[in-house]
């Protein structure tokens, strides 16, 4: 099953299914002997956790974090960190009587149709509960990033109908929605109580902003920033769409409207007036704050009768039991910020190679400048020998000059002593050249 990894040098590997014995996350391109606190996984991992409130699920998984490999004495070792959480509290015979069944939303059509084979418990390997993996790696590329000042937030902008239009941080964690607007807050968790009890659920829209991203990530054209983010966004189940910047605004919009001026402030940093491209142009950051948002679609899993077939193509309704959220946006809020982690961390190895990579270059090419003029000038000192073979030739002269190579010999080596070169290497390349130089001399 290809599909389970993302990333270049950052790059992680997701394993385990919803109500499997456990789900975890292999990372590699982490270096060796950074600090490695666990504390800060557990805590994203609590965050993204089912049982938190009465508008997630009620399934109690504590989480727990187990680290497996990679770590040593509190220090990366710059091996593969292996990181694992025990499923607990699964609930698999709630599945019994539906496990035949098509449940409207879900994968179970989809996964049976590609590998002839699905795990109905939970979703399996299509459950949200896979994403436990990804928060564990993306708290591992915060830590990362918080050593280059680089922050990413999240919060639910948008649930059913109602949208936040206020932003205060600090209120993120302080509501079980996890919107950054109180009295939206309030309005949006009486509406998932409500749609609750009528056994239905809703969508809504989660917003990110990275901080402090240094300009010049991302590689265009096939790997630029927005499409990696895009794409690591729109991995996350459930999400349905993607917007960065104005989004789809910008189709009603005038390029005098949607264009970000530029100007230089105090510190003399290129900055924008607006941020209407959302911190990103031509595929490369520009040193802007990056925001960006993603559809989130109502869970699937309601307890209103629906209809279906079964594994046979037989008309059948369905009724989903078991326990299930309400709303995804307040636990897809941490999986959002763990994924751009994800995706910043790899992108900033990306750019340090291409430093890297580009000084090399630069260095080769004035390498292959000296190269062609080490050739051009053995070229004009060989016509030089040939006119002086003539010359010998003419005046039956000796072409063996054992003065005249003692000579070239000593200025030659002395300058080379001044000039810090090694005198043995500067005497076997003059050795070579005045031999040839006589094998030109011979055959005028």
């Amino acid at each position: 099953m290809a599909g389970n990894s993302i990333g270049k040098f950052f790059r992680i590997t997701t394993f385990g299914e919803s109500h499997g014995n456990a789900v975890g996350v292999l990372i590699d391109g982490v270096k060796p002997n950074l600090v490695f606190k666990v504390e800060e996984i557990q805590k994203e991992l609590n965050r993204r956790r089912p049982g938190q409130s009465s508008v997630t699920t009620p399934r109690n998984e504590t989480d727990q974090v187990q680290i497996l490999s990679g770590v040593f004495e509190g220090k990366t070792l710059g091996t593969p960190i292996c990181l694992l959480i025990w499923n607990k509290d699964q609930n698999s015979k709630a599945y019994d009587n539906i496990k035949e069944l098509f449940r409207p939303g879900h994968a179970a059509y989809t996964y049976l149709s590609k590998y002839g084979i699905q795990d109905y418990r939970g979703g399996g390997r299509s459950s949200g509960r896979e994403t436990a993996g990804r928060v564990a790696a993306g708290a591992v590329a915060k830590q990362l990033l918080a050593k280059r000042g680089i922050q990413i937030i999240a919060y639910t902008k948008q649930v059913g109908n109602i949208v936040a239009n206020t932003t205060d941080y600090s209120f993120i964690e302080k509501n079980p929605v996890r919107c950054a607007d109180p009295v939206a807050a309030k309005k949006m968790e009486r509406k998932i109580l409500t749609v609750k009890k009528e056994g239905d659920s809703l969508g809504g829209v989660v917003e990110a902003v990275i901080k402090n991203c240094p300009p010049g990530l991302g590689e265009p054209v096939f790997d630029k920033l927005e499409a990696d983010l895009a794409k690591a966004l729109l991995s996350i189940p459930a999400t349905k769409g993607f917007e960065i910047g104005s989004g789809f605004a910008a189709a009603r919009m005038k390029a005098s409207e949607h264009n970000d001026e530029f100007y230089k402030d105090t510190s003399g940093k290129v900055r924008t007036k607006t941020n209407f491209a959302g911190g990103i142009l031509g595929g490369i950051s520009n040193g802007e704050d990056i925001i960006v948002r993603v559809a989130v679609k109502p869970p699937s899993s309601i307890l209103k009768p629906q209809e279906t077939v079964d594994i046979k193509g037989n008309k059948r309704t369905i009724k989903v039991e078991g326990r299930h959220d309400p709303c995804l946006c307040p636990r897809v809020v941490p999986v959002v910020e763990s994924m751009i982690a994800l995706v910043i961390a790899d992108h900033l190895m990306r750019q340090s190679l291409t430093k890297h990579q580009t000084a090399i270059s630069r260095l080769r090419e004035e390498i292959d400048v000296v190269d062609d003029m080490l050739l051009l000038l053995l070229t004009q000192r060989l016509e030089l020998v040939r006119e002086v073979g003539k010359w010998k030739k003419q005046n039956k002269r000796n072409i063996h000059d054992k003065k005249r190579e003692n000579d070239i010999f000593h200025k030659r080596l002395a300058l080379a002593e001044e000039s810090g070169l090694d005198e043995s290497f500067i005497k076997s390349m003059y050795q070579l050249i005045l031999d040839y130089g006589k094998i030109v001399q011979q055959s005028v």
